[in-house]
């Protein structure tokens, strides 16, 4: 089973992912892609980390998610938006297909798994085109990437001012 959760900056994304995870199960993966920059970052790190109890097993991974051995547990991939970060950040002389085509391999291969994935990610294309060059390039390969995931999705939520909206498939848990 595979969940997609999407919207924008602090729509409440994870938040309602980490609802869903303990929804499904009391020991769920929590799986975390991000690389720390700055304060103001760690801090918004903290905060996803006070707010899961001890129940969580947490793994930091930031690129080959395939790596590790997720078989019959619930597994909460935050984020696909860091994810993209990280692949564009060590790979800056391949083109946005040749990212997307390493992506989508490593997204196979690791919901080749028997297992419940929750994936996180920022719908980032809504706004106008940038002038830069990098974020454009970002813009299209994490929106290609999140046409893949989608497809593959059995349910995708859009979130928005915290409140989920079905796209695809049926889900309903408490969004309190």
């Amino acid at each position: 089973m595979i969940y997609l959760i999407t919207g924008g900056q602090r729509s409440g994304k994870s938040t309602y992912a980490e609802r869903l995870a303990l929804h499904l199960t009391d020991k769920p993966i929590y799986m975390a892609t991000a690389h720390i920059w700055d304060d103001e970052f760690a801090e918004r790190v903290r905060l996803h980390q006070q707010r899961r109890v001890p129940e969580w097993t947490n793994i930091e991974e930031d690129i080959q998610l395939s790596r590790h051995d997720v078989h019959g547990r619930v597994v909460l991939v935050d984020c696909c938006t860091l994810w993209a970060t990280n692949y564009i950040s060590n790979n800056e002389g391949s083109s946005v297909q040749e990212l997307l085509t390493e992506m989508q391999s490593e997204f196979d291969r690791f919901t080749a798994q028997d297992a419940t994935f929750i994936f996180v990610t920022n719908e980032i294309g809504l706004g106008g085109t940038s002038s830069n060059a990098l974020q454009r390039r970002f813009t299209d390969l994490l929106g290609m990437l999140n046409q893949y995931i989608a497809s593959r999705a059995d349910v995708v939520t859009l979130m928005v001012c915290g409140i989920p909206v079905a796209v695809k498939g049926c889900l309903t848990i408490d969004n309190q």
